[in-house]
């Protein structure tokens, strides 16, 4: 991937404003287990930031999505992970289907306020007892007059005490798993909405997490994202900048852990010599050193094979899966060196032991990750089709 002058600006404007505007809030955030979305979004938007890769008739850039990899990667300087799963809940997971097959109106009313920070978004997919298996969800929508009226429950929705809608994916027939869902916009403040119920995290503290239940709650028809049933595929497409935009954060995130990790162990002395000194010490941090480049190597080869309308579905879910892995290799050799301060509630170590761990989950688990991989090798075990049978997407994404 070419890095120009202009992904070289968008770094340096992202990177300035997390230091700014979100590094010095981090502790008080973490503290309250909330975030102002709408002040901060409205800063952001404000600058642009927000519709980097979205189309320039709704406010956007109308940038190629190598720009917002670079939005990512400035993001992971946050002292938190809380913060930029957050924003990118807004710029990443929850808008990327409405901005590519929404209607015009949809458009307008949804997307535009989303780009400018005036509204907050949240992606509303998972469930209590679906979630890495998407096509198990519950929640449903059936029509009367003309709109679908919802019921269900929604679990883990990142930014839902406060968004002001939600891309969320619901069943709206008894067909096929994979034929029977659809996207639609539902308002939050909508009648039978209710999201009050904020979620005690291990992790990710500053950012906000709600249930939401869903007890017939009308939406007009003309909410519908796309078309009616194609819903799974287009949360499948979602992912595949969710997954990239994960990886992306957790570079710069996870070599300023080594960094601070290597300043601390040069001045931390023990047995009469800095801990850097040991062999065990500075080659361990080579090797970390290693692996984070090579994530940003593989990172990179995505985002250009996505640009360049490839098929990354298998670079992709690698990117996942390695910065999940990694971020808990990481974090935890890193805090051993921290030794007993790396114990601490506030330290920036421990805090990206606990934030971290959600990456291996969230998104899509690692065993999702594997399948995928494993689907696109055609090495997993065929039940109906023969073994040199290549998987349909549907399989890939299921």
């Amino acid at each position: 991937m070419k890095i120009t002058h202009e992904h070289k600006e968008i770094y340096r404007q992202v990177k300035s404003f997390v230091e700014k505007e979100l590094n010095p809030n981090v502790a008080e955030w973490e503290k309250d287990g909330i975030w102002p979305a709408h002040e901060v979004l409205k800063k952001m938007g404000s600058l642009g930031l927000l519709g980097i890769a979205k189309p320039e008739a709704y406010g956007g850039m109308g940038l190629d999505y190598s720009y917002e990899v670079m939005f990512a990667q400035a993001l992971g300087n946050c002292t938190c992970g809380a913060l930029p799963m957050a924003i990118g809940v807004q710029t990443d997971m929850a808008t990327p289907a409405l901005a590519r097959f929404g209607s015009d109106e949809l458009r307008k009313e949804y997307l535009a306020p989303a780009i400018a920070g005036d509204m907050v978004v949240s992606i509303a997919v998972s469930e209590a007892g679906a979630g890495s298996d998407v096509a198990s969800i519950k929640t449903s929508a059936r029509k009367e007059g003309g709109d679908y009226v919802i019921s269900g429950s929604k679990m883990w929705i990142t930014n839902g005490t406060q968004s002001d809608w939600a891309c969320m994916l619901v069943n709206t027939s008894d067909g096929k798993p994979h034929q029977n869902k659809s996207l639609i916009v539902v308002p939050m403040d909508a009648k039978g909405v209710d999201r009050k119920t904020k979620l005690d995290k291990l992790g990710m503290r500053a950012s906000d997490t709600a249930m939401v239940f869903l007890d017939e709650v009308r939406v007009p028809q003309r909410n519908l994202i796309g078309k009616e049933g194609m819903g799974f595929m287009y949360q499948m497409l979602q992912f595949q900048e969710e997954r990239l935009f994960a990886a992306a954060c957790g570079i710069d995130g996870m070599a300023n852990l080594i960094d601070e990790t290597i300043d601390y162990t040069r001045q931390r002395v023990a047995f009469g010599q800095p801990l850097i000194d040991n062999q065990s010490v500075h080659f361990r941090m080579a090797e970390l050193k290693t692996e984070v480049e090579a994530l940003k190597a593989m990172v990179y080869q995505a985002t250009e094979n996505y640009v360049a309308g490839q098929d990354a579905t298998m670079l992709a879910s690698m990117c996942k899966l390695k910065v999940g892995r990694i971020a808990r290799e990481i974090t935890d050799g890193c805090l051993q060196y921290w030794g007993g301060q790396g114990f601490m509630w506030d330290n920036n170590i421990s805090r990206a032991y606990r934030d971290t761990r959600l990456t291996s989950i969230g998104g899509g688990a690692d065993e999702i990750m594997l399948g995928i991989i494993c689907k696109l090798m055609n090495i997993l075990p065929s039940k109906k089709k023969s073994v040199s049978s290549k998987p349909t997407t549907a399989e890939v994404a299921a």
